[in-house]
């Protein structure tokens, strides 16, 4: 399985541009033969790596660089796992910010990727390059973000019909977009469970036997990917919520959801596995070795509702996912609750550092979307920009400035 692995630290070299390139070139040669590609991003004496290869050989090299005295302050920011190399398999790259301005580092980083550019712009390795090299964004100034100032307007997407009630299905799907107002686009669509009477996941889960809860759980995902395909979603991303004990208790669980994604004429990346914090997680050693196996697959990870339940700090320690959704109950009536304000920002500051997404749930009001842009947060959901739509997807407000 190929591993990627990001760490800071500081070099101690004298006459740092050609003893950090000889340091690189004897590194290229090691590196191609452990089939490990490095990208070096220097600023100075401060540099970010990136190693690609198997998990063995790129934990064995990092344990090495933590050990080498010419490094110091080495901290390791992501392990990550994945089905692709993200950069040409060259041994080590060298990107020297003392030689070249920031703008002709990122091109040419960019121009050794082998990933598709609509996968770069939302990947957490390229947005931890693209700190490094221009430096952290600046802090958001909030006045344009006045209430008073924003209407909405509805557009209608141009997917196809909702399909109503699909009778041959023990479960529904309602679609709700996740979208970015400042930027006027989708970022994905989630696939929310209803009951076949409309009723709520959790209506529908206590009509289960306790028992089947799990494979239940696990098998109406098909139903969700079939949703996608009717409809015609593109290159659209699709999110499913799962109990993280349906991927610990439910045999052969992440084989399943890989078939069915491609069974449906869906690429992993275009799949994002929500993992509630709402359930008390066991076998940590198998739900670990299940998120690294989704991850290798290529689907995106994420925890809903954070904020709500057992263990949203404990998943962050263990794993870092693609996006963190805050919970409705912190972001409702954010602009009036300073207690909430301080929570945000900090979960803001945590996710600036991690690279990780940050969505806000159940947005209902201009206000608090208002306070929440103006903090920083990018992407929403709620009923403000669309509400969830059975077997289909309904009209979306966008905000714009009165005139």
């Amino acid at each position: 399985m190929l591993t990627t692995l990001i760490y800071r630290s500081q070099l101690k070299l004298s006459c740092q541009s050609s003893v950090l390139r000889e340091l690189v070139e004897h590194a290229r040669i090691r590196n191609a033969n452990l089939n490990i590609t490095g990208v070096l991003l220097a600023k100075g004496s401060d540099v970010l790596q990136i190693l690609e290869g198997s998990e063995e050989s790129v934990v064995k090299l990092f344990h090495k660089i933590r050990d080498d005295k010419r490094h110091s302050g080495v901290v390791e920011l992501m392990r990550d796992y994945g089905p692709r190399r993200r950069f040409e398999n060259v041994g080590m790259l060298l990107f020297d910010l003392q030689t070249q301005s920031p703008k002709e580092v990122l091109q040419s980083v960019l121009n050794y990727s082998r990933l598709d550019s609509y996968l770069t712009s939302d990947d957490r390795v390229f947005k931890f390059i693209q700190t490094f090299i221009m430096g952290k964004r600046p802090a958001p100034s909030g006045g344009r973000y006045d209430p008073a100032k924003w209407t909405l307007s509805t557009e209608t997407l141009p997917l196809g019909e909702s399909l109503g009630l699909i009778a041959s299905q023990r479960c529904q799907f309602a679609l709700q977009p996740i979208v970015e107002p400042s930027e006027g686009k989708i970022s994905s669509f989630e696939a929310l469970i209803r009951g076949n009477d409309g009723g709520s996941p959790e209506h529908f889960f206590s009509s289960l036997d306790p028992a089947k809860v799990y494979e239940v759980d696990l098998q109406t995902k098909a139903y969700a990917f079939a949703l996608a395909e009717k409809l015609g979603i593109g290159s659209h991303k699709i999110a499913v919520n799962l109990l993280p004990m349906s991927l610990v208790n439910v045999p052969g669980a992440v084989a399943f959801l890989v078939d069915q994604i491609k069974q449906h004429g869906l690429q992993p990346e275009q799949v994002v596995i929500e993992i509630t914090e709402n359930e008390m997680i066991s076998g940590l050693n198998q739900f670990n070795s299940a998120i690294k196996q989704l991850r290798g697959e290529g689907v995106g990870l994420a925890i809903d509702d954070f904020g709500s339940g057992y263990a949203g700090l404990s998943l962050l320690t263990r794993f870092q996912p693609d996006k963190i959704k805050i919970d409705r109950e912190i972001v409702s009536d954010i602009h009036l609750s300073g207690p909430k304000q301080a929570i945000v920002r900090s979960i803001i500051s945590c996710c600036s550092d991690l690279e990780i997404t940050l969505v806000a749930e159940g947005i209902e009001k201009l206000e608090e979307w208002c306070w929440l842009e103006s903090a920083g947060i990018r992407r929403f959901q709620g009923f403000l920009f669309a509400r969830p739509q059975l077997n289909g997807v309904g009209d979306i407000r966008w905000p714009h400035l009165k005139r």
